[in-house]
């Protein structure tokens, strides 16, 4: 990413017709919310500028200083902004502490994004001069038509082999829209179904409507048609060995919302609750393991697994001492098997699986899963959970608790 030197910061900040800026005074009241609605914006680039946008938090709107104090605080709430979840796909932003005109300024440089239209909670948002606005339908068009395929990662990929109607219009319509897109937004759209099919990313385009690899497990029928792993296998082992018997065996399928539910009954129906009722003076429930910390490490393997060229599930392998859940693929990207884990290294193979499983409620924020996950296996009184990486997988170990 481009580091601005003082000179071209102050060439940026002086220009005040410029719609590469935005200048903030503080980040209190409304500004979080403006600031966000920016660095969506300038994600869009519906100029198509390709350089970044800056957004200077600190500094009035005739580029002045205002003397706000840049704390440490004041940088990591702007960092937020990047993994948040409200700005969809996660926007690619960093933030520093600059001194400019005499004083401190937070400034944030926002990348063009690849993938466009990027959307600010449901709301596509882009800059016209020195404003911001929402996108019109011909805006839009023109945000779809910027993507670039070839270097898209694979869960944009088109399937040649499918057809749109091998997605299902009721869960296009009836789940996912109204979970990504506000309910205003909605109402005042006059888009075909194709328009929306491929503004979402489940389409190429409306005039090329095979549907990618994210539609296909968002919204597919029966998406391991084409995609054949893209399914969690369960096993129930009577033992602590692969060789000893098998208690249960199920291999999920179907969209993400089907196959995850289902998943989630299955490790529910295992995870019997033992009641105490005589070591105090009220009941007290015994899990042998927390359900968030088995529910995010399960998301983690279905967003951060590789889809392309492999048939192999992700694979929970429940033993009486412990839990296995194997994410087909290894590390990707900034994360390495010696930083694995670590608060703060993340980096995603699947940008836009991730958006579909913030969409549908099942992860709340990007790059907390483990730390949530060791946190609830901390109260709940189990070991921490062990991670083994190679180039082809990861595995994550749950162990039960004494």
């Amino acid at each position: 990413m481009k580091r601005f030197s003082d000179q071209e910061l102050l060439d940026l900040l002086n220009s005040l017709e410029s719609d590469r800026v935005e200048r903030k005074e503080s980040f209190k009241g409304e500004v979080p919310k403006k600031a966000r609605q920016a660095v969506c914006a300038f994600a869009n680039d519906l100029p198509n500028h390709n350089a970044p946008g800056i957004l200077f938090i600190g500094a009035k709107d005739n580029g002045e200083p205002s003397g706000l104090e840049v704390t440490d605080q004041l940088l990591l709430s702007l960092a937020d902004m990047k993994t948040d979840g409200n700005i969809l796909p996660l926007p690619v932003l960093s933030v520093e502490k600059r001194l400019l005109k005499g004083s401190a300024m937070a400034v944030v440089t926002v990348m063009p994004s690849d993938m466009p239209p990027v959307k600010y909670e449901g709301r596509i948002w882009i800059r016209t001069g020195p404003r911001r606005s929402i996108a019109n339908e011909q805006e839009e068009r023109i945000l779809n038509e910027k993507r670039r395929y070839k270097n898209l990662p694979f869960d944009l990929h088109p399937i040649p082999s499918a057809a749109v109607t091998d997605l299902s219009k009721l869960i296009f319509e009836s789940e996912f829209l109204p979970s990504a897109f506000a309910a205003d937004v909605l109402e005042s759209n006059g888009r075909s179904y194709g328009e929306r099919l491929s503004s979402c990313k489940m389409i190429v385009s409306p005039d090329t409507t095979t549907p990618t690899v994210l539609g296909l497990l968002t919204l597919g029928k029966s998406p391991q048609d084409f995609l054949p792993g893209a399914c969690i296998q369960f096993l129930r082992i009577d033992g602590t060995d692969l060789a000893d018997p098998v208690l249960d065996a199920e291999t999920m399928g179907g969209a993400f919302v089907e196959m995850l539910r289902r998943a989630e009954e299955k490790l529910k129906s295992h995870n019997r609750i033992g009641v105490d009722a005589t070591s105090g003076p009220t009941h007290r429930t015994d899990m042998p393991y927390p359900p968030a910390a088995m529910q995010q490490i399960l998301y983690n393997a279905v967003l951060h697994r590789t889809y392309e060229n492999t048939h192999a599930p992700v694979r929970v392998y429940w033993f009486n001492d412990r839990i296995e859940i194997t994410s087909p693929g290894g590390p990707y990207g900034n994360v390495t098997s010696e930083n694995f884990g670590r608060p703060g290294i993340t980096d995603y193979r699947n940008p836009n699986i991730g958006d579909v499983l913030k969409t549908f409620g099942f992860i709340q924020a990007f790059g907390r899963g483990i730390a949530i996950a060791r946190r609830e296996m901390e109260k709940n009184g189990n070991p921490p959970p062990e991670f083994e990486t190679s180039p082809s997988a990861v595995m994550c170990t749950l162990r039960r608790k004494a």
